[in-house]
């Protein structure tokens, strides 16, 4: 426990050595505060820059605060899955291409401290920057749209930092396999496009794959409806999640000792 809680501590000043802790919140604050805007200032916009005849109007019915907010998970769910890849992609595989590794393993430090320090620290990283996120894009939705329901944004916020938190633990499981960054991050984004694939073709067959969390989503904060596909959904993923973390510094040092 003392070991990890010291590898913990490590990884985190790390963070803050690469300045991942600066430009990652930056970045999904960013994304939080521009689909608000975009949204509520669109018709200015086009009407500006659109090279529209003169007298022209246009007409663009007002999203609900729903509809802003969903956008703003759909955000996340391209550029801020890209970031958490590249942002973790050279977790465990960077350190052996480095070497650091070997010197960290080399002493009494067991692989699963190891991993699961790393896992600890990213966890932390990108639920910071998620919230940090989503609450400017909630800040903005509230001044310019309708108020949301504060019960409703909560659960759509758990359920979807449940998924980018499923897309870490794909990152750091592929990263502790392979000693490229690239290749890792090359297999997390092909497994992430697979799953979602299959999730919309299989529907019924894969009802409660991480897949499908994006579109339960939907009809939890249109509808305001939670569903029991929903709840199987959420049990699976965190079970898939506990199970590729408990797997990953056994297949890391399987693979060390090849």
């Amino acid at each position: 426990m003392r070991i990890g809680w010291v590898l913990f501590k490590k990884e985190m000043l790390e963070l803050i050595r690469n300045y991942k802790i600066i430009w990652m919140p930056i970045v999904f604050i960013l994304f939080g505060l521009t689909e608000p805007l975009t949204a509520y200032y669109m018709p200015e916009i086009l009407q500006s820059f659109g090279d529209l005849p003169e007298g022209t109007v246009i007409s663009i019915p007002t999203p609900s605060s729903g509809e802003v907010l969903l956008s703003i998970m759909s955000q996340f769910s391209t550029f801020g899955v890209l970031v958490i890849v590249l942002g973790f992609m050279g977790t465990v595989a960077g350190e052996r291409k480095s070497g650091n590794a070997v010197m960290v393993l080399v002493k009494p430090v067991p692989y699963t401290s190891y991993i699961f320090s790393k896992w600890s620290a990213a966890l932390v990283l990108v639920w910071v920057s998620y919230s940090l996120g989503m609450l400017s894009g909630l800040y903005y939705i509230y001044l310019l749209f309708d108020v949301i329901d504060f019960h409703t944004f909560l659960q759509g916020f758990l359920v979807y930092g449940l998924w980018l938190t499923f897309i870490m633990t794909l990152v750091i499981f592929f990263s502790s396999l392979v000693r490229t960054p690239g290749l890792a991050a090359f297999y997390t984004i092909g497994s992430i496009m697979l799953i979602t694939f299959l999730s919309g073709y299989m529907t019924k067959t894969l009802k409660w794959s991480p897949g499908q969390l994006a579109n339960y989503i939907n009809d939890l904060i249109i509808q305001a409806r939670w569903t029991e596909n929903l709840t199987g959904a959420i049990i699976l993923t965190t079970a898939l999640c506990f199970t590729i973390l408990l797997i990953t510094p056994i297949l890391s040092r399987k693979k060390e000792l090849i």
